[in-house]
C-alpha cells in the first residue's frame, strides 16, 4: 500500500509538471496571436479607470461545448441494445472484470457496497446465464448512472439547474455495447469519468487520504460527485466560476488563462444558482432597469420624479405607465449598477456576469455579497476579450465602443459556455487543493445522500423555482 501511494504521488507530480507545461504552451501561443498587444487602453472617466487587455486566446479553438461519444466497437457485437439495455449477453470473463472493476470503485469516490458485488460473484459461480445476464446488465447500468450522471438524487442537489447532456451523449445501451463488444469493461466505463483535471486532482487526493481521515474522505467523495453532476467535457473555451472561492476562470484546453475575483449572491434567497448558460453578447455601457422592490418599496421612483436635477446627476430617468407603475433606468455611466459591462447570458434566473462601481469590494475576504448576480473584477479586460474570441468585434472596435459611453450590445458569432458552479473542496487559481466555505449549507444534502442507500430512476433535472434574482448596486453582507 505505501509503495503504492509513492507511485501515486509521483503520477501527481509528473502530472503537475505536465499542466504547467502545457499552460505555458498555450500562454505563449495566447500571447503570439496578438503580438504585443498586452499592452491596454485605459478609460479616464472619473473613478473608471481600468487596465484592458484584449488578447485573443486560440482564434481557432471550438468554444461550444463538446462530450465525446464513445468510439465505435471493434469485432463482434453480442447484440445491438442500444435502444434496450435492460439484459444482454455476458460471457463469464466480461463478469468478471466487471467484479474487479466494482471492487475498485472506491478510487471513484463510489461505494462497491452500492453494486452488490456479492450478489454478482454467486451469479459467475451459479452457473445460470439468465441470471448471470440479467445481474451483470443491471450492475453496468447501476455504474454508468453514477460515473455519467453523479450518484447525488436532484433533491439534494440545492439550486442545481445544470441539465447534464451526457446521458443524451453516452446512452447506456451504447455504453454497455461498446463495453461488451470490446470486453474493455475497466476502460470503457473510465473513460466516463470527468475530463477535467480537478476532478483528477480529488482522486488523487483520495487515494493519498488515510481511511481514518472520514472527514475528507467524505469531502473529496461529494466534490467529485459534483463534477459528475456536469457535462463530462466542458468544451475547448470556456467561463467557469466557483461560487465559494469567488474566482472566475477563463479556460481554453483545461487551461487557466485569466482569474478574475468575483462577488457572490448573498446567503439566502439571494444566493447564486448553479447554472450552465451561454454567453450570446456582450453589452458595454449597458443601462439598468430598477426593480420595483427599489422604485416601489425604497421610494426611489418618488425620488426620481420630484427631483429633476438630483436624478439627471445620478443618470436616472423615470416614466409613468397606464397602470401608476413608476418604471426607472438608471443610464450608462460610472455611477451605473452594473459598471461598464455585462455578459448577456440569458437564463430564467436573469444571472448574468457584470461589472460593478464598488471595486473595493473585491478586496474583502467576504464576497457574498450581490442578490445573485456576478459582478466581475477587471470586467472589461473579459467583455473585450469575449467579444474578441466571439469574433463580435475587433480589438479597436472593441476599445471604441467600450470607451464610448453609449449603450451597445455586441452579438458574437463564436457563443461561450458559462458554468456556475459550487465546489467546497477543489484546486484553486494556485494550482493547490484546498477546501471552501461552505456559504449556502450545500453540503449536507450531499454527503446524507451519499451516505444514503443508491436510489434509482433519478430524475435529470430540478423541481426547485426557478427565482428570477435582480442585482442591484446595494451591499447586502458587511
Amino acid at each position: 500500500m505505501k509503495a503504492h501511494l509513492l507511485d501515486r504521488k509521483a503520477e501527481g507530480r509528473q502530472y503537475r509538471h505536465m499542466l504547467m507545461v502545457n499552460r505555458e504552451l498555450i500562454l505563449m501561443r495566447f500571447v503570439g496571436l496578438f503580438g504585443v498587444l498586452a499592452t491596454t487602453a485605459m478609460l479616464t472617466a472619473p473613478g473608471m479607470a481600468q487596465t484592458l487587455y484584449a488578447q485573443d486566446i486560440l482564434g481557432n479553438e471550438d468554444a461550444a461545448p463538446v462530450t465525446a461519444t464513445p468510439g465505435s466497437p471493434t469485432g463482434e457485437v453480442v447484440q445491438d441494445i442500444a435502444a434496450n439495455p435492460a439484459v444482454a449477453h455476458w460471457s463469464i470473463d466480461n463478469a468478471n472484470a466487471l467484479l474487479a472493476f466494482i471492487e475498485g470503485i472506491g478510487a471513484e469516490g463510489l461505494d462497491p457496497a452500492d453494486y452488490r458485488p456479492d450478489l454478482l460473484r454467486e451469479a459467475i459461480a451459479a452457473g445460470d446465464r439468465d441470471a448471470l445476464n440479467r445481474r451483470a446488465s443491471g450492475v453496468f447500468a447501476w455504474l454508468v448512472e453514477d460515473l455519467r450522471d453523479g450518484r447525488t438524487p436532484m433533491e439534494a442537489r440545492r439550486q442545481w439547474f445544470v441539465v447534464d447532456p451526457d446521458a443524451d451523449l453516452l446512452p447506456t445501451g451504447e455504453v454497455m455495447m461498446e463495453a461488451l463488444a470490446t470486453g474493455e469493461i475497466a476502460r470503457v466505463l473510465s473513460e466516463l469519468n470527468p475530463t477535467h483535471p480537478d476532478y483528477a486532482a480529488l482522486r488523487t487526493a483520495l487515494a493519498e487520504t488515510p481511511a481514518s481521515d472520514t472527514r475528507r474522505i467524505r469531502m473529496l467523495r461529494a466534490n467529485m460527485d459534483r463534477w459528475r453532476w456536469l457535462a463530462r467535457d466542458l468544451g475547448g473555451q470556456y467561463l467557469i466560476t466557483n461560487v465559494p472561492e469567488y474566482q472566475l476562470r477563463l479556460t481554453v484546453n483545461n487551461q487557466i488563462i485569466r482569474t478574475y475575483r468575483t462577488i457572490v449572491g448573498a446567503p439566502g434567497r439571494s444566493a447564486t444558482p448553479q447554472l450552465a448558460e451561454t454567453v450570446e453578447g456582450v453589452v458595454f455601457n449597458p443601462t439598468w432597469t430598477v426593480p420595483q422592490s427599489i422604485v416601489r418599496g425604497e421610494g426611489l421612483g418618488a425620488r426620481v420624479l420630484n427631483n429633476p436635477a438630483w436624478a439627471r446627476a445620478n443618470g436616472y430617468s423615470a416614466t409613468r405607465g397606464a397602470n401608476g407603475w413608476v418604471t426607472v433606468v438608471q443610464q450608462p455611466g460610472p455611477n451605473n449598477s452594473l459598471g461598464r459591462m455585462k455578459l448577456d447570458m440569458p437564463n430564467p434566473h436573469a444571472i448574468f456576469l457584470h461589472d460593478t462601481p464598488q471595486r473595493h469590494l473585491f478586496d474583502s475576504a467576504n464576497r457574498a455579497r450581490s442578490h445573485g448576480c456576478i459582478r466581475v473584477e477587471r470586467a472589461l479586460e473579459l467583455a473585450m476579450t469575449v467579444a474578441i474570441l466571439g469574433r463580435g468585434a475587433t480589438r479597436d472596435e472593441a476599445v471604441e465602443i467600450s470607451t464610448s459611453g453609449e449603450y451597445t450590445r455586441v452579438p458574437v458569432e463564436r457563443t461561450m459556455p458559462v458554468y456556475i458552479t459550487y465546489f467546497t473542496m477543489g484546486v484553486d487559481i494556485d494550482g493547490n487543493l484546498r477546501s471552501f466555505e461552505d456559504i449556502y449549507g450545500r453540503d449536507a444534502p450531499v454527503l446524507a445522500a451519499l451516505d444514503a442507500p443508491r436510489q434509482g430512476n433519478r430524475a435529470r433535472a430540478t423541481s426547485e423555482e426557478a427565482v428570477e434574482i435582480i442585482d442591484d448596486i446595494r451591499t447586502t453582507a458587511s
